[in-house]
């Protein structure tokens, strides 16, 4: 077993040691300007091994690797003129390409779950670009937390989630946009969205044009298994207040005050920042189940609703029965039917 994780802050000395041990084949979790992410060695099969046997992850869903830039990419990846023009317009940042292969490529083929294709980035985090610099090589990076589990955005979250799976956590702070990266699959003629995130549609369709829905298939990235991001307890959505033993995750000026609230404002920037520290903390309250206020499916809203749908699928094996002991009703669409009751939500020290 590995030892308890070592959370150090950032520094410069910190991210040295991070960069050493990633190169011998040592996992390290570190912050993005997405969520954390678990990273190893790209080209080091044993390393990137790790990562799946940490996260408890099925070996048929790729990882993002990581870059610093565009041209480390093209070392390992084809880039076409529409690759170029997303590069050139929103790298370093939260947007991951699926490209082809080179054959040339020094990859793991673990990171594409035996693919041709790999999904690829460059993180816009301070952090994640020097111990990238420092390593000397791509990172395959998930998110820093269990398989399936709700991400990762602080340095506390993976140490709760992941414990002594990861020796070493870099701690820089909470991650500014707090959801995922868009995913976009270049390697048709027509591209399409695997997975919304920071980057929005209409900002992709400005530079692309029209996209296509995502095609029939094998897993070409993270963030398409239907259940996911999900925590421990029932997930409700579009609930105007939370039913008996629930808690209640607000959403704009018409939230209850004594609640949490994504965004008081309604500004969507704020409340994808805030989704899975807030989810977490509810979590932590052991509650029947959470509610979800409505979020407008538009811009970063599209990456928000998302999450939360994955998050509250009914796990794979659940049935009616399971669903009506343990949780009165489960609706495919919203999670469990509850009548609503505002419980008092006090505050849980953190």
């Amino acid at each position: 077993m590995s030892p308890t994780p070592d959370v150090r802050f950032a520094t410069r000395a910190a991210i040295a040691e991070a960069a050493r041990r990633i190169r011998d084949g040592v996992l390290v979790a570190f912050p993005t300007e997405t969520v954390y992410g678990l990273g190893a060695d790209a080209w080091n099969d044993r390393a990137v091994a790790r990562v799946f046997e940490a996260k408890g992850r099925p070996s048929f869903n790729p990882l993002i690797v990581h870059v610093p830039d565009s041209a480390a990419a093209e070392v390992d990846v084809d880039v076409d003129d529409r690759a170029r023009r997303l590069m050139d317009a929103f790298w370093p940042g939260p947007l991951t390409l699926v490209l082809s292969r080179r054959a040339t490529s020094r990859l793991s083929r673990l990171v594409s779950a035996g693919l041709d294709t790999v999904a690829i980035r460059a993180p816009d985090h301070p952090v994640a670009l020097a111990l990238l610099h420092d390593a000397g090589r791509p990172i395959a990076a998930p998110s820093a937390n269990p398989s399936g589990a709700i991400s990762a955005t602080s340095a506390a979250d993976v140490a709760r989630g992941l414990g002594d799976c990861v020796p070493l956590i870099l701690d820089g702070g909470s991650c500014p946009i707090g959801v995922e990266s868009t995913v976009v699959d270049l390697t048709r003629p027509e591209p399409a969205i695997l997975r919304p995130g920071g980057v929005t549609a209409e900002e992709l369709e400005a530079l692309l044009g029209p996209l296509a829905r995502p095609a029939e298939g094998p897993l070409t990235s993270p963030g398409q298994l239907s259940r996911h991001y999900a925590p421990r307890h029932p997930l409700r959505l579009d609930a105007l207040c939370a039913g008996e033993g629930e808690v209640l995750l607000g959403f704009g000026p018409a939230s209850p005050a004594d609640v949490l609230n994504l965004s008081s404002s309604g500004d969507l920037r704020e409340a994808a920042a805030n989704l899975f520290a807030m989810l977490h903390r509810l979590d932590r309250l052991a509650p029947r189940g959470i509610a979800v206020m409505p979020i407008p499916e538009m811009g970063l809203g599209r990456a928000i609703n998302d999450r939360l749908r994955r998050a509250s699928a009914p796990p794979p094996n659940a049935t009616p029965d399971d669903s009506q002991r343990d949780r009165n009703h489960w609706d495919d669409e919203r999670g469990p039917s509850l009548p609503c009751v505002l419980p008092d939500i006090s505050d849980d020290g953190e």
